[in-house]
C-alpha cells in the first residue's frame, strides 16, 4: 500500500498562494487517482481536486469552490502530486489531505473510496 506524506501548509492571507506536495512511497503514485481533500473542524471531509490514474488519461477534476483557483498537477519522475492554491480565501482553511485509489472514474470525488490517506497539512487563511 502506498504511503503518503503531504506538506506545504500554513499561514497565508487572503489572496495570497499556497503550493501543497503530497509525496509518495511504497508506490507509484501514477497508477492511482490522487485526490486532494479538506477538513475544517467539525465538518466532514470535502472533496477538492482529483488527477486521474495514468491508465485513466491523467485527468483533472476540480470541486466548484476550487474552479479558477486551484491546480492538480503530478511529477511522475518524483513521484509527487501538487495542490497549487491561489487567491486564497478564508473559507480554504482547513486541514489538506492527499488520497490515493483505483476506484472507478465515476466514484473519484468520494473520500471513502481512497484506500491511502497522508497525515495531512494545515492551511490557515487570515482574513
Amino acid at each position: 500500500q502506498v504511503q503518503l506524506v503531504e506538506s506545504g501548509g500554513g499561514l497565508v492571507q487572503a489572496g495570497g498562494s499556497l503550493r501543497l506536495s503530497c509525496v509518495g512511497s511504497g508506490g507509484t503514485l501514477s497508477r492511482y487517482n490522487m485526490g486532494w481533500f479538506r477538513q475544517a473542524p467539525g465538518e466532514e471531509r470535502e472533496f477538492v481536486a482529483v488527477i486521474r490514474r495514468s491508465g485513466s488519461g491523467g485527468t483533472t477534476a476540480y470541486a466548484d469552490s476550487a474552479k479558477g483557483r486551484f491546480t492538480v498537477s503530478r511529477d511522475n519522475a518524483k513521484n509527487i502530486v501538487y495542490l497549487q492554491m491561489n487567491n486564497l480565501e478564508p473559507e480554504d482553511t482547513a486541514v489538506y489531505f492527499c488520497g490515493a485509489g483505483s476506484q472507478a472514474m465515476s466514484a473519484v470525488t468520494l473520500s471513502r473510496m481512497y484506500t491511502s490517506w497522508g497525515q495531512g497539512t494545515q492551511v490557515t487563511v487570515s482574513s
